[in-house]
């Protein structure tokens, strides 16, 4: 975390900090409008994670111009996962692209921060769907299934409720669609600068996650990014073996790094990213940040997000709220 250990926590009991996470939040919103719009078919995945990234780049610019000091951007790099692609598809310029068509179920999601408070959004929506062409079948089913699940974290994060009530919730929700939340995946608390606090909540836990994951009660000022991932499938999902294009800092971990290409990579990460998720993309050399992270991953400097799949045919809607 950034700062000094002995600095106070800000938190949203400050009326300026529930205005810097306003500030995000309507960033986000309009970034993710600007996506859906642009999601038609014939139109590349890269193009939409580009025009995600330079949106929020833009806007975040405009915003606290006078105060120097202040950063601020992207919170988490656009992500734009199809049909059975679970999450953190970013692609490089120089990977397979993907192009969007008719009935791909699309999940795109980003984060924003304003002084190192972050808003992140998701969304899931079908390619082509309108009123006059409503989703149908188990497409609809996982998304309505995801949309009441992030209903009831709504109405279940708050003071004095614990983390163990929302799984609960979401799994039942998810068997009444005859669908599964994905396998433990993380909803964390957020702070300044901390994108992954130690509180979280897990969804659908094996057994050996329940034993292992910690309960934890919800208190007054705590902010959750909520982070809800329903499958059609048997909810499990896997590394896919893709490139992981998506890091970020580990600022608990050091490592006198080796290699020339790797001390000036991880240089450039730590002034223009802090501990915040970035993209190999967002580097001018992507050939040069690829040979770069690999060293800085292998000490565990920086944690991927790899690009998790479920089984072929299987759908996935994930949303985000905070």
């Amino acid at each position: 975390m950034s700062g000094d250990d002995d600095q106070q926590e800000q938190t949203i009991a400050d009326d300026l900090v529930v205005t810097k996470y306003k500030m995000g939040a309507d960033i986000a919103n309009q970034a993710l409008k600007t996506l859906i719009d642009a999601a038609k078919p014939g139109v590349s995945v890269l193009s939409l994670c580009e025009k995600g990234d330079a949106f929020v780049t833009a806007e975040t610019g405009k915003v606290f111009k006078k105060e120097k000091e202040i950063k601020k951007g992207i919170a988490f790099p656009t992500c734009v996962s199809v049909n059975n692609c679970v999450c953190h598809f970013s692609p490089l310029k120089s990977d397979p692209d993907y192009t969007l068509k008719d009935g791909d179920l699309v999940k795109i999601d980003l984060g924003v921060h304003v002084d190192g408070f972050i808003s992140n959004i998701a969304h899931s929506f079908v390619v082509g769907a309108s009123k006059d062409a409503p989703v149908t079948g188990r497409k609809a089913d996982v998304i309505k299934a995801a949309h009441l699940c992030a209903e009831a974290a709504l109405r279940l994060v708050k003071p004095g409720n614990q983390n163990t009530q929302v799984t609960e919730a979401w799994n039942k929700i998810a068997q009444s669609f005859k669908c599964m939340a994905i396998e433990g995946m993380l909803s964390h608390q957020l702070k300044q600068h901390v994108i992954d606090g130690e509180k979280t909540i897990i969804q659908n836990p094996t057994d050996q996650q329940k034993k292992d994951h910690e309960k934890a009660e919800f208190e007054v000022h705590e902010v959750y990014a909520v982070d809800v991932l329903i499958s059609t499938g048997e909810g499990k999902a896997r590394d896919s073996g893709q490139r992981t294009t998506v890091y970020k800092r580990d600022p608990s971990k050091q490592y006198g790094l080796k290699m020339k290409t790797s001390r000036v990579f991880f240089s450039e990460v730590e002034r223009r990213f802090d501990a915040m998720p970035f993209t190999l993309r967002a580097f001018e050399d992507e050939s040069k940040a690829r040979l770069g992270v690999v060293e800085c991953a292998k000490h565990e400097l920086l944690q991927p997000f790899s690009v998790l799949h479920e089984k072929e045919g299987e759908a996935q809607r994930s949303l985000n709220s905070q």
